[in-house]
């Protein structure tokens, strides 16, 4: 079986080394962007946070886990499947706790594109692993493309959601801007000198 294994897996290091580096990548570059964004009058609150923007980072880490966990070199695939299980229950428990966040909270109405990329998507990844990882003994090839395919799409998911973020955030700012820049001056302009 210790042959076996590192032949499964052998033809998925290329992806998960591309996959993995671009969730890495990403991650960093979502943190950049938070703190450019950081001097914005009106902030998003905690919650907005935590339901908006805190998943970005989590699917992010969760395809470099993923993807580092299927470059391991395993004795057994049974190993591998069983880190994948536990990541993909967690993830499903991870994006519930996200859907109670996005409900909560006060400060946004979500609609149908975000409760799809924030929500339903999510739960569909964090699914195909815990049931990639579930089929991987007994149907290892297709339980590789499974993992694969919602590994990706927890990448995409996150890339999505971070641009959206960040649309959301620079509009925001502009909008400030303008109302800063529309609003009549408090203090009386200044005498020219002359």
């Amino acid at each position: 079986m210790t042959e076996v294994v590192p032949g499964a897996l052998a033809g998925w290091e290329s992806y998960y080394v591309i996959v993995g580096s671009s969730a890495a990548a990403l991650t960093g570059l979502q943190f950049v962007v938070i703190a450019l964004v950081a001097d914005i009058a009106q902030r998003a609150s905690d919650d907005q946070i935590s339901a908006f923007g805190t998943p970005s980072i989590v699917h992010f880490c969760v395809a470099l886990l993923t993807s580092a966990s299927l470059s391991a070199p395993w004795r057994r695939l049974g190993s591998a499947a069983v880190v994948l299980g536990i990541v993909g229950l967690a993830g499903l428990l991870y994006a519930a706790i996200v859907i109670r966040r996005a409900r909560r909270q006060q400060g946004y109405t979500p609609v149908f594109e975000d409760w799809l990329w924030h929500a339903v998507l999510p739960i569909v990844a964090y699914g195909l692993i815990a049931g990639g990882a579930a089929a991987m003994t007994s149907a290892e090839h297709e339980a590789l493309f499974v993992v694969a395919a919602a590994t990706l799409l927890l990448v995409f998911i996150g890339i999505h959601n971070a641009w959206d973020t960040v649309t959301w955030l620079a509009l925001r700012r502009v909008r400030e801007r303008e109302h800063e820049h529309d609003a009549p001056s408090s203090s009386p302009p200044a005498a020219e000198n002359g």
